[in-house]
């Protein structure tokens, strides 16, 4: 570690901890956030399972850091092969 670099400890909250399955995302943005909807679509209903806010700077991130692992994830499991989601519209709209 440089003199530069801080170690933070990050607390992991036990309630968040087995985390929530998604399959379903709705995008949104405002000029100053994204806004990102994961849900679980067991239809007929759709159920938002966890919600991120951010700046479009930290998406930018986000969205490389995906990229990354994606790469890293085929280079080891193979090409996965995108699906078209299950439905259109479910309520939510792009922007």
């Amino acid at each position: 570690m440089t003199k530069q670099e801080k170690k933070i400890n990050v607390k992991f909250p036990e309630h968040l901890q087995a985390g929530a399955y998604t399959n379903m995302m709705a995008v949104s943005h405002t000029r100053e956030e994204f806004i990102v909807d994961f849900l679980m679509l067991t239809p007929p209903l759709g159920t938002v399972t966890s919600r991120i806010i951010c700046s479009p700077g930290h998406m930018k991130r986000i969205v490389a850091t995906l990229q990354d692992n994606l790469r890293k994830y085929e280079e080891i499991h193979g090409i996965v092969q995108a699906t078209d989601a299950p439905h259109d519209h479910i309520g939510f709209t792009k922007q």
